[in-house]
């Protein structure tokens, strides 16, 4: 069976939807086989924009705008409305009140995060790789969510496919970035065997990021994007086949 995307049974899809795609199903040929959705990528733009028009359509919001930003790996958060929706957007998260407004982020190993509420009030769609984990790119998410919806309960959490801990090797010089920004971040690192290296563990400093804003409601989709070639793009492992480049995978949520 093929395997599109990845969703929860616990949202209330007659108001939201979402979902974290996988490479299946797509246009795309060679590297970026198949469902490349990142026009910057090199691939060819028609079979882009038909893998984009396909993943909104297979989740029924092919009505809605989509709109995307230019990723930059920082801690940038962008409220976006009628007033922004046509111009170009440098950040790696955005947050929509408007129920016209898709939103979606780009992937291949870093982290895809959606916050989204029971009132249906807002949508929020993060990018956070090892720079937006190490510049806590979730503080400033939720501190514009708290702002829209201050009840902390009500608020619920997805944390999608990423580069899993066992396959995140790092440096001293990585693992001393983190530590020297917090000490409590030592407990994200696993030391290796017989090496200098070290194994990061983004997911689990993500997940505590988001507990230390109160947000207790959060579901994990612990699925590791450089191990399953068949199902995920991966930065990383396209780095070390000698594969570059790649193509991105697409995470989209927005208001039925």
């Amino acid at each position: 069976m093929s395997v599109n995307f990845f969703s929860s049974k616990k949202v209330d899809e007659k108001k939201i939807k979402f979902a974290f795609f996988t490479r299946k199903g797509g246009f795309s040929s060679k590297n970026f086989s198949s469902l490349n959705c990142s026009y910057s990528s090199g691939d060819n733009k028609q079979n882009v924009k038909k893998n984009i028009d396909f993943a909104l359509k297979k989740i029924n919001l092919e009505n809605k705008i989509l709109k995307t930003v230019n990723q930059i790996h920082s801690n940038k958060v962008v409220v976006v409305n009628n007033k922004n929706i046509t111009k170009s957007i440098e950040a790696d998260g955005l947050i929509s009140q408007d129920r016209k407004i898709s939103i979606a982020i780009l992937t291949a190993d870093c982290c895809p995060i959606f916050f989204y509420d029971t009132d249906a009030s807002f949508i929020c769609c993060i990018h956070s790789g090892w720079k937006g984990t190490y510049k806590n790119i979730i503080d400033n998410a939720l501190n514009k969510v708290f702002k829209i919806q201050p009840v902390k309960k009500k608020i619920k959490a997805v944390i999608g496919p990423c580069l899993d801990k066992k396959n995140f090797e790092v440096d001293q010089n990585f693992k001393k970035k983190f530590i020297n920004k917090d000490k409590k971040n030592k407990a994200y690192f696993l030391e290796k065997l017989n090496s200098e290296k070290s194994l990061f563990d983004m997911r689990g400093l993500i997940k505590s990021q988001i507990l230390k804003n109160k947000i207790a409601d959060i579901e994990d989709i612990a699925v590791d994007t450089y191990s399953n070639k068949n199902l995920f793009y991966s930065h990383r492992r396209s780095v070390h086949s000698n594969l570059i480049p790649t193509g991105r995978m697409l995470n989209i949520i927005g208001f039925i």
